[in-house]
């Protein structure tokens, strides 16, 4: 069995791959310029198979390095992964949850004091983004995704499946008479305006062309315009629940369709059965029932 090469001369060659430039490596990680070019060399003399080509601007990686960097990528980034496991489970207490703004805002805000309330030996930081959280980083314990849960290199739980249906203010609803009567009033859009054209033909009802009413960027934001009585907007289940149960909002219409996503509760699967982890999936579930 090969002896694995020492982690510093793997930590050059991943700089000096990434930036192609041994000043620039050297200088990220600490060293002199001849220290890494050092490092390279062994680990070159140790695998028997150049890594690089010198060339006069810099570096280039032949075929072998190539395949070879690839390889010390995934290998740094399971050790820090680990590293930063291990310094989770040191300190216990503190739990950070990537979630996107429209679900942290309409859904798990409006809740969190009851988790507070619950778990006051957690001490919860959360994230809010747009874009899926890579866990390498590993600064990010535990994630709610919107999507198919089609994430196979992470442990994957389905917190709740989601029903499309129309949403306006209490005020509003009175004035609303069955599906058609939909398409002449103003229409929140959440970002796209062809949403709320494919819902109602599902119902046999031809949307305004073009579609009238605002569009937003984010469903949020339609439906807090939707409960300042300035229209009728096209909501997911999860998002509303709050805003319904409070009586801000209510169901004009009664007809609903499937909608095409769920929410999952996404972790690494070797920090999956941490235990500030486990308690904050099991409430997030004991939520999603209630």
């Amino acid at each position: 069995m090969a002896h694995l090469p020492p982690t510093p001369a793997l930590r050059a060659f991943e700089a000096a791959a990434r930036h192609l430039n041994v000043t620039r490596a050297a200088e990220e990680i600490g060293l002199t310029h001849g220290a890494v070019s050092h490092q390279i060399r062994e680990l070159e003399a140790r695998l028997g198979v150049r890594l690089f080509e010198r060339e006069p601007r810099g570096l280039a990686l032949t075929p072998a390095g190539e395949t070879y960097r690839r390889f010390v990528e995934e290998a740094l980034a399971r050790l820090r992964e680990g590293a930063a496991a291990v310094a989770r489970q040191r300190t216990g207490r503190v739990l950070t949850v990537s979630v996107s703004p429209n679900f942290a805002h309409k859904w798990l805000v409006p809740r969190l004091g009851r988790f507070l309330d619950a778990h006051p030996d957690i001490d919860l930081r959360l994230s809010a983004s747009v874009r899926h959280v890579d866990f390498r980083g590993g600064d990010i314990d535990v994630a709610v995704r919107h999507g198919d849960g089609h994430w196979p290199a992470l442990d994957v739980t389905k917190l709740c499946d989601e029903r499309l249906f129309p949403v306006c203010s209490p005020a509003l609803a009175g004035r609303i008479d069955g599906v058609a009567a939909l398409a002449g009033h103003t229409l929140l859009h959440d970002r796209d305006p062809a949403a709320w054209r494919g819902w109602l033909a599902r119902f046999g009802v031809a949307a305004p062309e073009p579609p009238r009413g605002p569009v937003f960027d984010q469903a949020s934001l339609a439906i807090d315009a939707a409960v300042a009585g300035q229209g009728v907007t096209l909501a997911r289940s999860a998002l509303v629940a709050f805003d319904l149960a409070a009586g801000r909002l209510v169901r004009p219409v009664a007809e609903a369709t499937d909608a095409p996503f769920a929410y999952w509760i996404v972790c690494p699967p070797q920090t999956a059965r941490a235990p500030a982890i486990a308690r904050f999936r099991a409430w997030l579930l004991e939520q999603a029932a209630a």
